[in-house]
């Protein structure tokens, strides 16, 4: 079956761990002329634990400094193990020594090293060294070979702590102080301490840091450590004050230890006591006498030792209330009590009642106050039904639905004469104010005139005599805001002015005259002067006067004339048949 077995006995992996072995196979029982084949076999030897592990020395030596961070790793050590995988797992412990309960130590499952790590602070002053006795043991045992020894392995440690100049050392760490709120300013608080805890013991120096508006509140004195106050305080404002407080060494400035102080304002009877808030005291008109209308309290920004205890009564420096009285409760209230049976609104709506207040503080300190009482109608049940607002409705015999009548009717009354008045003021009158107006504003017309022969349309004398249009005719589409300027000038210069100059006049006028109306407008003035000695040319008089001059001469200058010889001449005109 070709079953390969081992020659040897105790094969050691550590030692050899491949092997090579040459297998040949041959046919007819190994007889002369038969055949064969042959192969190689590789065999590897599978580990045991059957190796213990083993530290390379007995005695190790470690250097430490004071100033290493407690759970920070400070050391490795590592004990050697012949065998592989899971059989050369270990567990590291410290078994004895006096550091065991400064040091701890921990196994790096990928490395298979033992990890000293820093559990307490160390202090070169007070210890310089430890001993440290370091167990190295297998976690997988093999008990086929128990017998070849403990799998476990033991070497001493000695750590040696080196000096490290340190900050100074606070002798707490932390303080609490206290001052009354009417302490004066440098008033002594409490005193803090810190000392340098290396051999040198250098003087130490303390300051604030003023990083806060709380620390500004305090002073401190840099050799002795004494806090003082710098301002003053108000515990109902502040009550609690965190500073914080550093000290350094003078030798060595760099190195700086904190310290937080806390400093509790305590409390003195600074705060009299007042109504614990607004109240609105409401008196039935139907009440009785004796009956309790309102139950006041009082606060006091004090606290309970200086002033829990209050005090009602009235002032006593007034005359008897006949109204109201007050009872004080002894338990920090007081009632408001009435005096007489019946209250009237239209008498007296409301009443002002005195109340003095006092603590129980030392010294004792009070306030006055005053309530103001509403005199109201109530139902039977004691429900306030309405106060003084109603009361003058009532006595005057109207309800409210007759006040929103009158009020509407006034309202409208109102409004019927503004738009009165605002219809008058736009109502507009006549354009034209007489037919005597011989400015050619624009007015349109639709009949037609009746060419040269009409001396109806206008009144030719008026058109001749620049003097009938002098009067002046104002426009009722505009107002003017102004006195018109005159256009009076005696007859005797409009006689004998010139029509040129005439007109420039007129055009002046019309410019400088802020009466006039602001848009475009035309003014005629027919005006053509005094008859001349040589008679005038137009023919608005050809209608009513003969002429004898002749005018068959026209005939004479042309087919250029020959319409206008027929017009004036007695040339008939060619008829065409």
């Amino acid at each position: 079956t070709g079953v390969i077995r081992t020659a040897l006995h105790n094969m050691d992996r550590e030692a050899r761990e491949h092997y090579s072995v040459v297998i040949q196979a041959k046919d007819m029982a190994g007889q002369v002329g038969g055949l064969s084949g042959s192969t190689t076999v590789n065999i590897t030897l599978t580990d045991v634990n059957d190796n213990p592990p083993r530290f390379p020395q007995k005695h190790y030596q470690l250097y430490v400094p004071e100033s290493a961070q407690v759970g920070s790793a400070v050391g490795k050590i590592k004990a050697n193990d012949a065998d592989t995988g899971s059989n050369a797992d270990m567990k590291y412990t410290i078994i004895n020594g006096d550091g065991s309960g400064v040091f701890s130590i921990s196994t790096d499952k990928e490395t298979r090293e033992g990890i000293l790590s820093l559990k307490k602070p160390l202090n070169y002053e007070k210890k310089k060294s430890y001993t440290l006795n370091i167990e190295g043991a297998n976690t997988h045992l093999d008990f086929r070979f128990s017998h070849l020894g403990p799998f476990k392995d033991v070497t001493m440690l000695k750590v040696i702590v080196g000096d490290v100049d340190e900050p100074p050392l606070f002798t707490m760490p932390s303080y609490v102080m206290e001052v009354y709120e009417n302490a004066k300013i440098g008033t002594p608080v409490g005193t803090v301490t810190a000392h340098d805890p290396d051999a040198a013991n250098s003087l130490v120096r303390y300051f604030i840091d003023h990083n806060t508006e709380e620390d500004r509140y305090f002073t401190i004195d840099a050799s002795t450590g004494t806090i003082k106050t710098a301002k003053i305080f108000d515990r109902e404002e502040t009550p609690w004050y965190n500073i914080t407080v550093a000290a350094s060494e003078i030798d060595n400035p760099e190195l700086v230890s904190h310290v937080p102080v806390g400093v509790r304002i305590l409390d003195v009877n600074d705060n009299p006591p007042e109504l614990a808030r607004d109240y609105d005291v409401v008196v039935c008109e139907n009440t009785k006498p004796g009956q309790v209308i309102q139950t006041i309290t009082a606060t006091d920004k004090d606290n309970s030792a200086n002033g829990a205890r209050f005090h009602f009564s009235l002032d006593e420096g007034l005359s008897l209330n006949p109204n109201f009285t007050l009872r004080n409760n002894e338990d920090n209230t007081a009632s408001i009590l009435t005096r007489r049976r019946r209250y009237s609104r239209t008498t007296q709506d409301i009443y002002y009642l005195p109340v003095l207040i006092s603590d129980g503080g030392v010294p004792p300190l009070s306030s006055s106050s005053t309530l103001t009482i509403r005199v109201c109608a109530c139902e039977r049940d004691g429900r306030v039904r309405t106060c003084h607002a109603e009361a003058f409705l009532s006595s005057a015999g109207l309800s409210t639905g007759a006040l929103i009548a009158i009020l509407l009717c006034i309202v409208i009354l109102l409004a019927i004469v503004v738009l009165f008045i605002t219809l008058r003021r736009s109502k507009k009158e006549p354009l034209i104010i007489s037919e005597e107006d011989v400015r050619e504003n624009v007015v349109t017309y639709d009949d037609e005139g009746g060419g040269e022969e009409d001396t109806e349309a206008f009144d030719i004398t008026a058109l001749r005599n620049p003097s009938a249009a002098e009067e002046l005719k104002y426009r009722r589409d505009v107002r003017p805001e102004v006195k018109p300027l005159s256009r009076h000038h005696p007859s005797s210069s409009l006689d004998s002015i010139d029509v040129q100059e005439f007109i420039k006049q007129r055009l002046a006028e019309a410019d400088l005259d802020p009466s006039v109306p602001p848009y475009d407008s035309l003014q005629t003035y027919a005006y053509e002067g005094h008859r001349s000695e040589a008679g005038s040319i137009s023919s608005l008089d050809s209608a009513t006067t003969h002429s004898d001059q002749d005018y068959n001469y026209l005939g004479d200058w042309g087919p250029e004339f020959k319409k206008l010889a027929e017009l004036y001449g007695e040339i008939e005109p060619e008829r065409t048949t």
